[in-house]
């Protein structure tokens, strides 16, 4: 595991360090949002009936497979190139996706260019996340990793505005587009003199055996932190299947269609809001025991949902604020806990095998809930995210229990962290 220059950083140092990365955190948002953009311009064109059924099924497949392939590839590029080109190469690669949409409405250059992007958005975000980890020390992991959490709301929310900017059927929001995430590269070359130098890991331990060295599979993972497994899939479970999914639950219900884009609008308010005080918070107490406040709150707060789905429209929107504010963050929480416990050397590695679990749990989920509400009704939905949740505080217990008295942020002892 990496350490930090001081072991014990206070609020002042922390503060300096995220003055440090705030740079790169800006950029990160900039291409992200010009990544949302361009999902959302796709999705308007898919939608206006130009597309057969089967070419709309074909492209949209694309940005997950690519993805999948992403978190599979993502260690071997990032140990050729290092943290910062690999970012600056797919983040342009990314944008440069834009320009291609607007040569044409061929069904397999779409596909082709959804693809290479959910590829190149999976290396991003593993590059992302594996580098604020490895630059991350024991006090203060999760304040930056909030930040970050923070950046990726942030862009979420700008790629949707700038669709009012242009006509969504024209081509101007693919050039947009492209040219929003060029600028989020160019910030991140001439904006950033230099990549924050990352520590040197701790070389005292001895090393393990070549095998073990150079690999670190999701039983291992599994093992060391069950919690962190779980929460990765939960993650991509409800992080996309309530904004997929909540529009089809209302209209099921009978709720009105502007209740409904207020409440998947309240649902990501809470998690942007909620980032910095919780990432506070792990830094300061024992992260599985956030974990399990964090996920108990969200299944209570489902199966609240699921009683008073046809309340009043302002008592629904305060639920669904509260459960974006305890579930988007779980993800955090558990990434942060799980690579304390991870060798700085694993953790590109642990990353992609994590978002790895966060696309299957995205793609998998709505199939099962789609055909979970088809045969049981619509509340089934908020029942079965509420069970997610629930899988994880269990999963945060045993953690809890297995492992007694941590230190601040929930970091246990060198032998754990080796993965002994």
């Amino acid at each position: 595991m990496s350490t930090l220059p001081t072991s014990t950083p206070g609020l002042r140092q922390t503060l300096a360090l995220a003055r440090e990365i705030l740079p790169l955190m800006a950029a990160i948002c900039i291409a992200g949002a010009g990544n949302g953009l361009l999902t959302t311009v796709v999705s308007l064109h898919l939608g206006s009936g130009r597309f057969g059924a089967t070419a709309v099924q074909m492209i949209l497949s694309g940005f997950p497979a690519g993805f999948l392939v992403g978190c599979l590839v993502a260690r071997s590029i990032v140990v050729r190139l290092g943290h910062e080109r690999t970012f600056r190469s797919l983040a342009l690669l990314t944008a440069l996706a834009g320009f291609g949409f607007a040569l044409g409405e061929q069904p397999m250059l779409w596909f082709g260019l959804r693809l290479l992007n959910g590829l190149s958005m999976a290396i991003l975000f593993i590059v992302a996340e594996s580098w604020i980890n490895l630059y991350a020390g024991t006090r203060n992991r999760g304040t930056l990793f909030s930040l970050y959490m923070l950046m990726t709301a942030l862009s979420v929310l700008l790629g949707q505005l700038m669709v009012r900017l242009a006509e969504p059927q024209g081509l101007a929001l693919f050039v947009l587009a492209a040219s929003v995430g060029v600028c989020g590269v160019l910030l991140s070359k001439f904006g950033l003199h230099a990549w924050p130098t990352l520590p040197q890991p701790r070389p005292a331990l001895p090393s393990p055996p070549e095998g073990a060295r150079e690999n670190f599979g999701l039983w291992r993972l599994a093992c060391l932190v069950p919690v962190t497994v779980i929460a990765a899939f939960q993650a991509g479970m409800t992080n996309l299947n309530v904004f997929a999914m909540t529009p089809l639950y209302g209209e099921q219900i009978g709720l009105p269609t502007s209740t409904v884009i207020g409440l998947t609008t309240a649902f990501s308010i809470g998690g942007l809001l909620a980032q910095p005080p919780i990432g506070w918070l792990s830094d300061k107490f024992d992260r599985r025991l956030l974990l399990v406040l964090n996920s108990g709150f969200a299944a209570l707060l489902c199966g609240l949902i699921t009683l008073l789905g046809k309340g009043p429209a302002p008592l629904l929107f305060v639920l669904f604020f509260a459960y974006g504010a305890m579930t988007l963050t779980i993800y955090p929480l558990a990434i942060a806990y799980g690579n304390a416990r991870v060798e700085s050397r694993f953790m590109v590695l642990v990353s992609g095998r994590l978002l790895l679990l966060y696309a299957i749990g995205g793609v998998v989920a709505p199939l099962l809930s789609t055909d979970l509400m088809m045969r049981l009704g619509p509340r089934i939905l908020f029942i079965f995210l509420g069970g997610a949740a629930f899988c994880v505080m269990v999963a945060a217990c045993f953690n809890l229990l297995r492992s007694p008295g941590p230190a601040p942020g929930g970091e246990s002892t060198p032998a754990l962290d080796m993965g002994e």
